[in-house]
């Protein structure tokens, strides 16, 4: 799944990337109210993290430039603890409000009740073929047979599961997996496919991860 923070505190977007990378989220980070505005909109994203207080635009106002076009879940994060800028926030279409400083541990477990809470727009649970992959809990199973995954593992699965029967190169797997930039030179996408594929894929008949030769990759549930 993947977030946007929209802080511009370095320190503070930094400290819940880390987290949030660590625990298989793909993290974008905004730096002020009109980059987090634009991206928010323009880009795919399960859930916003959004501080008050930020150059360019507040959050109020990015808040409801998003609103305008997307339902996508908003968390504030803000050093703002009046109870009339929590209540403000949630008036204002936010789905929860946490103030700064706070634990990580109770982050991430809003966030996750957040991205439940927020199962009408993407399937709790999905299937391609006899593969079922719950997203709340975070459990891959095929056949029935309990699958364990590392976080890129699960991380990369859940790409492809964003986009079955689509074409999917190695530069667009790097960005959004990995955050990074995709070097010729480097094999980092294909040894993590590879993985996969021992996990999911070698002890059954049917293959799901196909390779399009000097491409990429997708994944179906299709025959070669």
């Amino acid at each position: 799944m993947r977030i946007l923070i929209v802080d511009d505190e370095p320190k503070t977007a930094a400290y819940v990337r880390k987290g949030l990378t660590e625990h298989a989220f793909v993290v974008d980070v905004a730096g002020d109210g009109i980059e987090g505005l634009h991206l928010a909109t323009s880009g795919h994203y399960d859930l916003v993290l959004l501080d008050v207080m930020l150059p360019g635009v507040d959050g109020w106002t990015v808040l409801q430039g998003i609103r305008r076009q997307r339902q996508t879940p908003v968390l504030f994060l803000s050093a703002r603890d009046a109870v009339a800028d929590r209540v403000k926030g949630l008036e204002l279409g936010a789905d929860d409000y946490l103030v700064k400083p706070f634990a990580f541990s109770e982050l991430l477990a809003r966030i996750r009740t957040l991205l439940r809470r927020g199962a009408a727009q993407a399937a709790q649970e999905v299937r391609v073929g006899d593969l079922e992959v719950d997203r709340v809990r975070r459990r891959v199973s095929r056949g029935g047979e309990r699958i364990d995954l590392t976080a890129k593992e699960y991380a990369l699965l859940d790409y492809f599961m964003h986009h079955v029967g689509e074409v999917v190169s190695r530069t667009l797997i790097a960005e959004h997996v990995w955050d990074m930039n995709f070097d010729s030179d480097t094999n980092v996408v294909d040894v993590a496919v590879r993985r996969l594929r021992a996990k999911v894929d070698d002890a059954f008949a049917s293959k799901l991860i196909h390779t399009i030769r000097g491409v990429g990759y997708v994944f179906d549930a299709r025959d070669d």
